[in-house]
């Protein structure tokens, strides 16, 4: 039984509203004391910023944390001879390199002399942004000269997010920038974000600006980080959480930190509302229906889309759990293969592949998504959701369903 205390309704009214800012699905971590695990990640960008003409690059999936990252990574500086200022912008589809940087620009403030009138004081500090030193369009050499003026005063880390909206053509001016600030050994750091495999998918111009720019993959999260990002949340309430409770909110957040801060939200809410600081598994399971209910409706209606059919017989629901529960490579693919084992779990049936074959298919189709995507040739087809939040999203709904056992959560535990 959970541990009951004495307080008063306003203690448990307050810790429930804190939760949610220790606990924060909706929005990147801007708060270095919330900010939990990547401690490689964070190194190596640190390394690149406090070395002349070294850049970086840090691509992952969608949902890993990336931008959470490069919102605190200015904590992580240590004692800088300058005031660090860094300056983030989000791209978007339609962004030319002239309007990124001037949106940069703009959040730059200088200050320079004035001459005024008066005797007593005949020159005055006044402010501007650092747009206003371009005359015309923005170019590479620009940015390094602007640069080069702020690095005088200040430790310019310029982050540009969502770096993979911009198309191929529109990205080629940031290698060149790179290249022209690493050549000059300009003291500021340009760091790219986005989502990608690969480098060479976010740089068109990767070869030319190899040497200035550090490649920083964000991975999902181990189980580990993911165990931190829990404990540093509830050791700020207050809390805490049995190790099963634990447990199957790293399962459940299959390395996706959103779900993680998600779960964890509702989980301290539900233990909060019984008035127990105690969060044991029973609880996860009651935040669990909270989480599904208040998951991304975009997240939500692809869901439906994927598993709707007319045919009360239909496996699409079960063949998306199991797609959801398969094991995956590195690349967080999967082969039809891998997709049995869960099959055979959730149904009690040892289906063979070409029973569920025309359901992934399907899946990889517009009119149901695509929810899937397929890469490699036919005999050799490799899955991935589209969507990576999405994988969560299907196995706590088969939680939900109760077609999830025991047996196979402990499975999962083992794999873990």
């Amino acid at each position: 039984m959970p541990q009951m205390i004495e307080s008063t309704e306003p203690r448990w009214k307050e810790l429930a509203i804190q939760a949610g800012r220790v606990f924060s699905p909706s929005a990147p971590i801007d708060e270095l004391s919330l900010f939990a695990g990547r401690d490689t990640q964070i190194r190596t960008v640190v390394d690149a910023i406090n070395q002349k003409g070294q850049h970086a690059i840090i691509y992952g999936e969608r949902g890993v944390g990336k931008t959470s990252l490069s919102n605190v990574l200015h904590g992580f500086l240590g004692q800088q001879t300058f005031p660090v200022i860094a300056p983030r912008v989000q791209c978007e589809a339609q962004d030319t390199f002239d309007k990124v940087w001037r949106r940069v620009f703009d959040k730059i403030e200088l200050t320079r002399e004035k001459k005024t009138m008066r005797i007593q004081a005949p020159v005055a500090q006044e402010s501007y942004v650092a747009s206003e030193l371009v005359a015309g369009d923005v170019d590479p050499d620009d940015v390094r000269r602007i640069l080069s003026i702020i690095a005088k005063s200040a430790v310019p880390i310029v982050i540009v997010d969502e770096f993979d909206r911009l198309s191929k053509e529109r990205r080629r001016p940031f290698a060149d920038t790179i290249k022209t600030l690493s050549d000059h050994a300009v003291a500021a750091t340009v760091l790219l974000v986005g989502v990608a495999d690969s480098v060479d998918e976010l740089v068109h111009e990767h070869q030319s600006v190899e040497r200035a720019l550090v490649q920083v993959s964000m991975p999902r999260m181990s189980s580990d980080e993911i165990r931190q990002i829990v404990n540093t949340g509830l050791l700020k309430l207050g809390m805490f959480i049995h190790p099963d409770a634990l447990q199957r909110i790293v399962v459940l957040s299959q390395g996706l930190p959103h779900y993680t801060h998600l779960i964890g939200l509702y989980s301290a809410r539900a233990a909060l509302d019984a008035k127990t600081l105690e969060i044991t598994e029973e609880i996860v399971g009651t935040a669990i229906e909270k989480a599904v209910e208040g998951a991304q409706q975009s997240i939500s209606s692809a869901w439906h889309q994927a598993i709707r059919s007319q045919r009360k017989d239909n496996m699409f629901g079960d063949v998306l759990l199991s797609c959801a529960l398969a094991e995956t490579d590195q690349q967080n693919t999967f082969a039809a293969q891998d997709v049995r084992v869960p099959m055979r779990e959730i149904t009690g049936k040892p289906y063979a592949i070409t029973s569920f074959a025309q359901n992934l298919n399907d899946f990889c189709d517009d009119k149901r998504g695509p929810i899937l995507q397929r890469t490699g040739t036919a005999r050799k087809y490799r899955y991935r959701f589209v969507n990576p939040l999405m994988q969560p999203f299907v196995i706590m709904q088969g939680f939900r369903q109760n077609k999830i056992t025991k047996a196979l959560l402990n499975k999962l535990h083992k794999r873990d």
